[in-house]
């Protein structure tokens, strides 16, 4: 199945590690010739999804879209990695009933270390009474009850994480030792 386009859905909390994790991963298959494009919550938000709120019928809204565009990148050779919170388990498995090259990672990181974390300031912001519905805090986030991997970013280094999740790809037939063997460590190093 080498070659063959799929989707990398990251799900977790706000400040878990999925954008820094889906930075590292773009770049380390960039650099062995594959074509990957990063569907950023934040990003997706401002671009694609602009408008649209925080009620669930939103949030799956915008769930469907990145997933519809993951499926459109997937099939045409693309390997698409998702880093949205999907705080719901109904649309994460809409997503991947629609991809079909589907590998669900949850980010897992306890809610007081993505707090002190904060790397975007949300945390400060639902704590002066500025964000409502914010996920983990005042709205549910619900874990994968059954995702590919899970790797745990306050327990494991960002190496350590990105060796696991390269491993399952491996695993799964997505991906050889080839496809991603000699990469430095660089990408690692300017996220620490």
């Amino acid at each position: 199945m080498a070659n063959v386009g799929f989707t990398i859905w990251f799900t977790g909390l706000s400040g878990s590690g999925k954008s820094t994790l889906s930075e590292i991963l773009e770049q380390r298959l960039q650099a062995h010739g594959h074509n990957v494009e990063i569907m950023d919550g934040d990003i997706v938000r401002t671009h694609l999804s602009k408008g649209l709120g925080f009620s669930r019928e939103d949030r799956d809204t915008n769930i469907k879209r990145i997933a519809f565009v993951c499926n459109l990148l997937s099939r045409n050779g693309v390997i698409c990695i998702s880093a949205a919170i999907a705080p719901y388990r109904e649309a994460r498995e809409w997503a991947r009933e629609h991809i079909g090259n589907f590998v669900e990672i949850y980010v897992k990181c306890p809610i007081d270390v993505c707090r002190a974390r904060d790397v975007k300031g949300l945390y400060k912001l639902v704590d002066e009474g500025k964000i409502k519905n914010f996920t983990g805090v005042d709205d549910p986030y619900e874990e994968p009850e059954h995702p590919e991997l899970v790797v745990e970013t306050d327990k494991e280094t960002i190496e350590e994480s990105i060796s696991r999740i390269f491993a399952k790809l491996e695993e799964l037939g997505y991906l050889t030792s080839a496809d991603y063997s000699a990469t430095t460590t660089a990408a690692v190093a300017d996220h620490a």
